[in-house]
């Protein structure tokens, strides 16, 4: 049986590792906050900017830009979002599952990746795939001109023809509770993400819609790099939050267990010693 003062100590430790899961907790509940409202601010123009690009689909040959241009696929380029960080839950985990999935679909000399976040970059290693580049430490200040780079490398690689496809592996967020890893087609740029939805106004464009093609599309790749990173690190904040408090309520239950333990130790032991005094007692008597 625990002595009373091992049970102190477990007890101690027990309680302060539960204030740091409270903290990080109160931290990533912080941190969702921001990121919710990045996601919000960014997806009026990402709706408007794709109610423009169907407007445009049917008054313009989407053949005629490179970037909607399908060919034979050979080689694929898969962009892996994931944290640079752990206690996060299955927020990893669920990414590079859904990944390795997708990659399962073609063959390991067909497929280069770039990784963003330590835990993918990880992975991807393991499995020994060329990685073309890699970003790690970047969800600290999330900034729009590393979606800027991302796209505009993933562009001039699909024009050249050193890629056929290019997709992205992310966890996109729901709710607190919810976020759901997916893999979305970004380069060539779907046709039916162009030509879907229903049909807005009438519009006179000026220029031409080959024109506004040509300086709209990349603005919309990069669009989508930067909302799979805000989506990510909106939901690995609320992985972490969902983590932490469930650890926190982990901790405090079994606090509350080995302190019930710890009284009944300690009870026990002062039932044994007032009965060998009172035995000793007796035999002196």
């Amino acid at each position: 049986m625990a002595k009373t003062h091992d049970l102190k100590r477990r007890i101690r430790s027990i309680k302060n590792t539960m204030q740091v899961t409270k903290a990080m907790k109160m931290v990533s509940a912080a941190r969702l906050r921001r990121a919710q409202d990045r996601i919000l601010a960014a997806r009026p123009f990402a709706v408007t900017m794709a109610s423009v690009l169907s407007s445009l689909a049917a008054r313009a040959n989407p053949e005629s830009h490179p970037l909607l241009v399908e060919r034979k696929v050979k080689k694929v380029e898969l962009i892996l979002v994931t944290s640079d960080r752990g206690l996060c839950g299955s927020f990893n985990a669920n990414a590079i599952k859904a990944a390795a999935a997708f990659l399962g679909q073609y063959p390991k000399e067909a497929i280069t990746m770039m990784t963003i976040g330590r835990r993918g970059r990880d992975f991807v290693r393991r499995r020994r795939v060329p990685i073309t580049a890699e970003w790690v430490d970047v969800f600290r200040e999330l900034d729009f001109s590393l979606a800027q780079t991302i796209a505009g490398d993933v562009i001039d690689r699909y024009v050249k023809g050193d890629v056929d496809a290019v997709f992205v592996a992310y966890n996109e967020f729901k709710n607190v509770v919810s976020q759901r890893p997916v893999v979305e087609q970004i380069l060539p740029i779907p046709r039916s993400q162009l030509l879907g939805g229903e049909a807005g106004e009438d519009y006179i464009y000026e220029p031409s819609p080959e024109e506004l093609f040509e300086a709209i599309l990349p603005g919309y790749v990069r669009v989508q790099v930067w909302r799979s990173l805000l989506e990510s690190a909106a939901a690995e904040h609320a992985a972490r939050m969902t983590a932490m408090d469930s650890a926190t309520n982990n901790a405090k239950e079994l606090t509350e267990a080995l302190t019930l333990h710890m009284n009944r130790v300690r009870q026990a032991s002062i039932t044994t010693e007032i009965i060998e005094v009172v035995s000793g007692a007796a035999a002196l008597g």
